[in-house]
């Protein structure tokens, strides 16, 4: 998959380059919803005999739009969103700048600039709801006529295969706020994913023979699954997988009224991975999180969730769809 930062970097027919198919979103987790828009941009470029393409923008444009107040809690930091496009064989994404004077355009300045003078779509796959432009005064109708005029073509999502999946990126959101892994992963079709680099914390963990790496993610606004006791993978700078147990809140036997952290337990590996990054695939929800009465109590406690992780674990993949 080729990744463009800019409209204007995207090869053109002119250029020599092939012919494309676009189509535009955030595609925000890039769940079982957009998968299915993305098997119908395939069926039409295969129909063209072009490339697959979406454009979508960054920064988000609500960040832009409202930055004090957006509220965004994203699924997917800007690389695992690349990385599941990739994964269901998109050739081409546009990640065009998202300013306020793009905002301001009128819809005929927008996808004259975006798509007649740059990307040169010979077809456009979009969604009847789908609004563009100046506050967003431009529809599916607005489009048609543009693309009559600019020379492209546009084409209606298939609405009945989209609803049929009953997905979207608010009831993800809704699972992971519930703890929920095991719905959210089965509207991602793959296990839910958070990055986080490996910062110095204060050894509880090591004291009670649970080593745990602290994770100070790497988008702040990626949304963290309810606090509570996982059952996960997690993958260390040496690309292996391992077996883990992740625990999302406040640490209270030891820190009552702390801020939320992130913490994962690696089951039978340690290292030292002081500013490098792990990743995590979350899988099953174990427990709510608990204020023991002794260091004692919690020991036990993390003894059992070793064990039920490994039995949660056993017979699953970092990798599988879901």
């Amino acid at each position: 998959m080729r990744v463009h930062h800019h409209a204007s970097e995207f090869p053109t027919p002119s250029q020599g380059a092939r012919r494309t198919v676009l189509t535009v979103g955030t595609f925000d987790g890039v769940h079982a919803g957009h998968r299915a828009v993305l098997q119908q941009l395939q069926e039409v470029s295969a129909k063209y005999d072009a490339e697959t393409t979406l454009l979508s923008f960054h920064p988000h444009p609500r960040t832009v739009l409202d930055p004090d107040h957006h509220g965004l809690e994203l699924l997917n930091t800007l690389d695992e969103r690349l990385t599941l496009l990739e994964d269901a064989g998109l050739d081409n994404v546009v990640l065009h700048p998202f300013t306020l004077s793009l905002a301001r355009m009128t819809p005929w300045a927008y996808a004259k600039s975006l798509m007649r003078d740059c990307i040169q779509p010979v077809a456009v796959v979009i969604g009847d709801d789908h609004r563009f432009g100046r506050n967003r005064a431009g529809n599916f109708s607005t489009l048609v006529t543009l693309g009559e005029a600019l020379g492209f073509q546009v084409e209606a999502l298939d609405a009945h295969r989209v609803e049929d999946v009953r997905v979207s990126s608010t009831k993800v959101r809704q699972a992971l706020r519930q703890g929920n892994v095991d719905e959210a992963n089965k509207w991602l079709s793959v296990p839910y994913p958070t990055s986080g680099r490996v910062v110095h914390g204060n050894a509880v963990g090591r004291d009670l023979g649970f080593p745990t790496a602290n994770l100070e993610l790497d988008e702040p606004l990626k949304l963290l699954p309810a606090q509570g006791v996982y059952a996960v993978w997690c993958q260390t700078p040496d690309n292996q997988w391992h077996p883990a147990m992740a625990n999302v809140g406040t640490r209270p036997t030891f820190h009552d009224g702390s801020s939320p952290s992130l913490e994962v337990h690696l089951i039978g590996t340690e290292g030292n991975w002081y500013d490098m990054d792990l990743h995590i695939k979350w899988m099953h929800w174990m427990r709510s999180e608990v204020k023991f009465a002794s260091s004692e109590d919690l020991q036990l406690a993390l003894e059992a969730d070793r064990n039920r992780a490994l039995s949660m674990l056993a017979g699953t993949s970092p990798h599988a769809e879901t």
